[in-house]
């Protein structure tokens, strides 16, 4: 079974949102929570599973397929947004912080993408969500973001969120890029990928970039975004009243040894 053939268009500059067109029957899968507006013949349903409507018709297998999302720190559940109606309908999702939506067409990227997993925004029915399983320790213990990553199969279209700017690079056999771990959003099946620790005392102390970082090698295509949201909630929570605050440089060692002593 093929995935369904949705229509959509990408509003906006910053803060986006993807609008889907379902014709008569057509059904659009989503993170919960994505919602923006929906039209009046639009039928919402909360599922199980990867939302494909293939992980099977027992209830075991709707709840491996959910449990499987666990692990990637997703909802337990996915939302079905369905045309009941006999004419075009239309339902929004928006973008969950500043940056860009990109519409991944999988018949055009080998069936599969990889990406991280907060950034699934939505996707035709048939199109599969799932988790990407790295083999080596260095990425399960070191990875960060990168080591339970989404996959997601099929045939059909796939929205994917990224912020800031997102750069789309195109890998030669054999060619690397290296790329805080944060910052690496979706590669084709084809990209190798793996941690790689960053040496010396002076760049696990001082480096401010962290002490592992991402290691892809092509051949295949890689997007990186330039705002990733664990690097924003770090700068709002350290811009936030009662941290970092009070006149002490808040990016350098005395202003850490400042609210030290003043037993923040």
């Amino acid at each position: 079974m093929g995935s369904h053939d949705i229509g959509y268009k990408i509003i906006g500059n910053d803060m986006q949102f993807v609008e889907i067109e379902l014709d008569s029957r057509e059904t659009v899968i989503a993170e919960a929570g994505a919602l923006m507006m929906m039209t009046s013949n639009v039928q919402m349903e909360t599922i199980f599973g990867d939302g494909s409507g293939r992980s099977g018709n027992t209830m075991m297998d709707k709840l491996f397929g959910a449990g499987k999302r666990v692990l990637t720190g997703e909802s337990l559940f996915m939302t079905a947004f369905t045309n009941v109606g006999c004419g075009n309908e239309k339902v929004s999702f928006a973008s969950p912080y500043p940056g860009k939506i990109l519409a991944m067409d999988l018949s055009m990227l080998g069936g599969k993408l990889i990406c991280q997993k907060d950034a699934f925004l939505c996707a035709a029915h048939g199109v599969s969500v799932g988790i990407d399983f790295r083999r080596k320790l260095s990425v399960g213990f070191f990875g960060g973001e990168g080591f339970i990553l989404q996959k997601l199969e099929g045939d059909g279209l796939a929205f994917i969120h990224a912020g800031g700017v997102v750069v789309e690079r195109e890998l030669l056999p054999g060619e690397i890029l290296r790329i805080d771990t944060g910052c690496l959003v979706a590669m084709t099946r084809e990209v190798h990928y793996d941690i790689e620790f960053v040496g010396g005392v002076k760049n696990m102390f001082f480096g401010g970039e962290g002490v592992f970082f991402a290691t892809v090698r092509g051949p295949g295509k890689v997007w990186v975004q330039s705002l990733p949201l664990s690097r924003l909630a770090g700068k709002v929570f350290s811009a936030a009243p009662g941290y970092g605050s009070g006149g002490k440089e808040e990016g350098s060692v005395l202003g850490m040894l400042g609210n030290f002593i003043d037993g923040r």
